[in-house]
């Protein structure tokens, strides 16, 4: 069977898209985003119609709304973003971030898991979906409650240590061809790491100096796109990552000045061109005999109830101080449960980096699709029994 042309798979992939946006207002009230409705439309054309095969030319464009996105987070990542609230949001990020790594040894040794896989799997358990819960708290109108102002301190530091998670095992899974090979190998994974780390420290001086010398910032969208695909670049060249990358280069770019809305306006717009067909070449990734493996269930089943537990522990984070302004504890930690898109990249960037296999790559895509319509489920409910969190208190 010939492969479809270039546009034939694009056409597909954008009725796909449209498909999984008009079901996405009737499950609305099932707390099912359309990120899981693209997921499983792309799964259901991936192993019907369209192979991921056909997809792979394309890989490159769907990934811009990623970078796009992480580029996002690194333009908040600034220095006044703890001023209200700092030892919540810390107390509350340092949890979600230690809590899941009592899952590490379980991992390795009751399933087998090679180091950098169980990496993996923290980083996926660590990271945080919060843009489906904001999206959530818009609607009910608490997001400028005390708790929704918190959980949008929290969602800008919280999936920082995962993507961390993930160079490091993405490193590690490049050092792990030395056993097989040549020992040569993993020095060179490792020195592209530190090289890679040496570059963003010297970016990191050469913005300091650039900021001193040059009274405005290079603010054409030429040169903001080079800078975040060389960034991106960098970061996936040496081992850490391209989503790594292009945070990086939103970091950088705020310590010179903070961006103007029509930047802005931008990279949403890549967003939410790109990120649909992201999701749905995501889908596309799963065969479906790997949902036939018992293998994957008893691993997504694990994950799940990690996954749960570990959020349910930064509730206690929230100080009785904070209770008392009207901070509500299980807002916070069921509004930190679902993974949504953060999980499905790095479980995606594991998958293409060879860190995990297609049935752990299934068990993880189960985890992120539970947690996600589960956290979101429990969120939809905490808020309709306290109204009272839609206030503006503070």
């Amino acid at each position: 069977m010939a492969s479809p042309s270039l546009l034939t798979t694009l056409l597909i992939l954008l009725v796909g898209v449209l498909c999984a946006r008009f079901a996405a207002g009737p499950l609305a009230r099932w707390a099912v985003p359309a990120i899981l409705l693209e997921l499983g439309m792309g799964f259901l054309l991936g192993n019907t119609v369209l192979p991921f095969a056909a997809v792979a030319p394309l890989e490159g464009l769907t990934q811009l709304g990623v970078l796009a996105l992480f580029f996002q987070v690194g333009l908040e990542v600034r220095g006044d973003l703890l001023t209200s609230r700092r030892g919540s949001i810390l107390r509350v990020v340092a949890l979600s971030v230690l809590a899941p790594l009592i899952a590490f040894w379980p991992l390795r040794f009751g399933f087998g898991m090679a180091p950098a896989t169980a990496f993996l799997c923290l980083a996926v358990l660590c990271a945080t979906g919060t843009g489906v819960t904001l999206r959530v708290l818009g609607q009910r109108q608490a997001l400028q409650s005390p708790s929704g102002r918190l959980l949008v301190g929290v969602s800008v530091l919280d999936d920082l240590p995962a993507i961390a998670l993930l160079g490091v095992a993405s490193a590690m899974a490049g050092g792990n061809v030395a056993p097989q090979g040549s020992a040569a190998l993993g020095g060179i994974a490792l020195g592209s790491m530190v090289l890679g780390l040496l570059l963003a420290g010297l970016s990191w001086l050469a913005v300091d100096r650039w900021a001193a010398a040059a009274p405005r910032p290079p603010a054409g969208p030429l040169s903001i796109l080079l800078l975040l695909i060389g960034c991106a670049w960098v970061g996936e060249v040496s081992g850490l990552t391209s989503l790594l990358g292009a945070l990086w280069a939103g970091v950088l770019l705020a310590r010179l000045e903070p961006p103007a809305q029509p930047l802005r306006e931008v990279l949403v717009l890549l967003a939410e061109v790109f990120l649909p067909l992201y999701f749905i070449s995501v889908g596309m990734r799963l065969p479906g005999s790997s949902l036939l493996e018992p293998k994957a269930w008893t691993l997504a089943a694990f994950l799940v109830v990690v996954a749960v537990l570990c959020k349910l522990v930064c509730g206690l984070g929230v100080s009785a101080k904070d209770r008392r302004a009207g901070v509500d504890p299980w807002v916070v930690a069921f509004g930190l449960v679902p993974r949504g898109l953060p999980g499905l990249v790095f479980a995606t960037t594991a998958l293409a980096r060879g860190v995990i296999d297609t049935v752990q790559f299934a068990a993880l895509l189960i985890m992120v699709t539970v947690t996600t319509v589960l956290g979101l489920l429990l969120l939809e409910r905490r808020l309709t029994r306290m109204p009272q969190t839609s206030g503006l208190r503070s």
